[in-house]
């Protein structure tokens, strides 16, 4: 059986179907999983901005990843991430107060709520999540999540497959066979095209197809921020003779 490591950040969808794919896998005996961390916030810093300053709306849930590593492995961080994913891509509405989901998630993941509290009270929790960060964006030149890393994390590495709704038993089977191969031949390097819809999740689409109002986790992390709805909130522009262009926070959507 195929030992598989997944690097994930709880905010984005795509890695969370990814990651429920891996799950189903996992389940048809196929795979056994593991988990790293990443934060596309991190990735997403303008440069020379010091990722151990940011205060990442996925901080809370990396950090207790972490806690929870060091109290019971990093395989034990799989049933945390998926009670974290029901609270909010699952859900609909998602969880309101996204540490109070958090918190949640980690007593029904079977440990005390002491653990996040201590988790948030540690600044080296978060100093390990940027040093696992790191690490992953050296060793693999990753662009993001999800990224998935053979032999137990100590093979080669793909960020990849993105995928838009689950599967079928039959096609995440016959995708992990094509997936898996190209991650061995070691002659390959990428393969790629636009999304072809957005995440099919409960908490971003109605039954009927329609777009949910709901985004949990706020402003997706890999783009730039969206304006505000509201035309009272927007600034009004300024009157001048020269003519200015800005750039999105972030930059570049990943």
């Amino acid at each position: 059986m195929e030992s598989v490591k997944i690097y994930f950040d709880p905010r984005c969808p795509w890695c969370y179907l990814t990651s429920k794919w891996a799950w189903r896998l996992a389940e048809l005996g196929e795979i056994e999983l593991d988990w790293g961390l990443c934060c596309l916030e991190i990735l997403n810093l303008p440069e020379g901005a010091d990722p151990l300053e940011l205060e990442a709306i996925s901080g809370p849930a990396l950090r207790c990843a972490v806690a929870i590593r060091e109290k019971a492995g990093s395989k034990a961080i799989g049933p945390f991430y998926k009670a974290l994913a029901r609270r909010t891509w699952e859900s609909r509405p998602p969880a309101p107060d996204l540490v109070v989901a958090v918190r949640e998630s980690v007593v029904e993941a079977g440990f005390e709520a002491e653990l996040f509290d201590a988790a948030l009270a540690d600044p080296q929790t978060w100093a390990a999540v940027v040093a696992e960060h790191r690490a992953l964006i050296d060793r693999a030149r990753s662009i993001g999540v999800p990224t998935i890393a053979l032999d137990g994390g100590d093979g080669p590495m793909i960020f990849g497959p993105v995928l838009n709704r689950m599967p079928s038993d039959a096609e995440a089977v016959e995708l992990w066979r094509h997936v898996s191969w190209l991650v061995r031949y070691d002659n390959f390097s990428e393969l790629k095209r636009g999304r072809l819809g957005p995440p099919t999740l409960p908490a971003v689409f109605f039954d009927d197809g329609v777009r949910t109002p709901w985004w949990p986790w706020g402003q997706r992390p890999w783009a730039a921020p969206e304006p505000d709805p509201d035309p009272a909130k927007q600034p009004q522009p300024e009157t001048t003779t020269t003519e200015t262009a800005g750039t999105g926070e972030n930059g570049a959507g990943r």
